[in-house]
């Protein structure tokens, strides 16, 4: 057996540690991404090798949480990719106006900027009072900042560029005040949030939704593991509910391709029709 071979028989005993001991599964992420963070995890813990890694990370739930901050997908902001949100607006708004209640699913929703950029355009279209956002990612740790809404005031102006950019009709400044060098965000934009932690490689459905939003997520998964997370949303989503993805994200080859009709291709948003 060879390094590489070695390397990766650590990495699959790792795998099957972590999932055994602690319930998450990271078995069917996409290899080149994964083995980059226990990597990144590795050199943190000023360990040599993956055996190293999962002696402490078994034996020590501090080393385990330290490993979710590494594997979490945190790269976000306040209505990112400003074109999804204006083409929210344009396609999926209409829709939505006519369900009296609504339940929205931000699946992956990491530190929770998009989850608030959400709250913010369906209050701006009178929909917010109807609608529940179930806001779900698998480490805790980070969605219990995500439930402050406190965020670095040095990101308001970017994040205000992209407000406008995505269609904002108020100052952004209106949704935040500032004390020291934190922005804090209005509670009447919490009212309709639910934080909850869920593993989209693992767990299950646990409502039907008219929106479910996933963005940038499955892109560091398995092919077989989106296919079941697009099982996952489909079975979650009721007929004519809208799906959200990711730039980089598509529909194309996976089970549900068919299902879907396209809102919007570039910005990745689709309905389903059966």
């Amino acid at each position: 057996m060879d390094d590489n071979e070695l390397k990766e028989l650590e990495l699959r005993l790792f795998l099957e540690g972590v999932y055994e001991r602690y319930g998450y599964d990271f078995r069917e992420y996409a290899p080149a991404s994964l083995s980059r963070r226990v990597w990144k995890c590795i050199g943190d813990e000023k360990l040599g090798t993956i055996s190293g890694l999962q002696e402490r990370v078994l034996h020590d739930p501090a080393c385990m949480k330290r490993f979710l901050n590494t594997m979490a997908v945190e790269v976000t902001a306040m209505f990112r990719d400003p074109g999804f949100y204006a083409a929210f607006r344009k396609t999926v708004v209409s829709h939505l106006r006519t369900h009296p209640y609504m339940r929205i699913w931000h699946a992956g929703c990491a530190s929770g900027e998009e989850v608030y950029s959400l709250a913010i355009l369906l209050k701006e279209e009178g929909l917010y009072d109807a609608a529940r956002i179930y806001a779900t990612d698998m480490n805790g740790e980070v969605l219990q900042r995500a439930e402050t809404g406190i965020y670095p005031l040095k990101a308001m102006k970017d994040h205000t560029a992209s407000y406008l950019e995505a269609g904002g009709r108020e100052e952004f400044a209106n949704y935040y005040v500032a004390r020291y060098d934190n922005a804090i965000f209005d509670r009447c934009l919490q009212k309709n949030i639910v934080w909850s932690q869920h593993n989209l490689a693992s767990d299950g459905s646990f409502k039907e939704f008219h929106v479910i939003i996933c963005r940038n997520v499955m892109i560091y998964f398995s092919r077989p593991l989106q296919n079941r997370v697009h099982d996952l949303f489909y079975d979650s989503l009721n007929l004519s509910g809208v799906l959200g993805l990711g730039s980089k994200e598509s529909l194309k080859f996976t089970p549900h391709e068919s299902d879907y009709e396209v809102l919007d291709a570039k910005q990745k948003l689709f309905r389903r029709i059966k």
